[in-house]
């Protein structure tokens, strides 16, 4: 499955273009974008990534590129986007008919070794998504591997791709509070994970901290949001 991920990151999302110039959200480029058609647009030819590895444009101490180079990144972040609503739910279509099986056959394999591990979760994401709530993503993943990973788990109709977030460069409580500056502090949030950043962050903003270390945590989660008691 991580050969496949990066397989999709590189081939299609621009991972090797962008794998130094990490973002945490899909939008920090944007104000970069002049809204150009990229119908017709040469990726291939735009010469980014010659710049990007001879000049090292993408420091981690953000040093930015020139106006060009920046207008570059965003249109390749605005394409990715483009792919992700797309395709978020028929990876399948994005990946070709011999990756498409390939890839169904590795998600059955995933599922029996896992014991419908992603089934069960996905079950409860769903309810979320379609109550009065939203699913939001906050990831240790670089976001471009992490877009790929969610469309390969199947997970694309349940997370909008600007409810995704990469704590790479800045850690998971600084993404926690991005998110609370965007949806604001009169909402509820419950944050559901397995590590202990995403536990310290969620009680650092008060935040119910629900624990998934096992199918029965899963489970009980599922039926607590069947019940309506979260």
């Amino acid at each position: 499955m991580e050969e496949m991920i990066f397989n999709l990151a590189d081939t299609h999302l621009f991972f090797n273009d962008l794998e130094e110039c990490d973002q945490v959200h899909i939008d920090d480029v944007s104000s970069d974008d002049n809204g150009q058609d990229l119908s017709t647009y040469s990726f291939a030819t735009d010469g980014f990534h010659a710049a990007a590895s001879s000049a090292n444009l993408c420091l981690p101490t953000g040093v930015r590129g020139g106006v060009d180079w920046m207008r570059k990144l965003a249109f390749r972040y605005r394409r990715v986007k483009e792919l992700y609503n797309t395709y978020k739910n028929n990876v399948g279509g994005l990946l070709g008919p011999a990756k498409r099986d390939a890839w169904l056959q590795l998600r059955a394999e995933i599922e029996g070794l896992t014991d419908s591990w992603l089934t069960n979760a996905l079950k409860s994401l769903s309810i979320i998504s379609t109550s009065n709530c939203v699913n939001v993503l906050v990831t240790t993943t670089q976001l471009i591997p992490a877009l790929a990973k969610v469309l390969l788990y199947s997970l694309g109709g349940a997370f909008p791709i600007e409810n995704i977030y990469s704590a790479t460069k800045i850690g998971k409580e600084s993404c926690f509070e991005r998110i609370m500056q965007r949806f604001g502090r009169k909402v509820v949030y419950v944050v559901i994970g397995d590590g202990v950043e995403e536990e310290q962050a969620a009680k650092k903003h008060n935040m119910p901290f629900w624990r998934i270390s096992s199918h029965s945590d899963l489970l009980a989660l599922h039926q607590a949001l069947e019940l309506e008691y979260l």
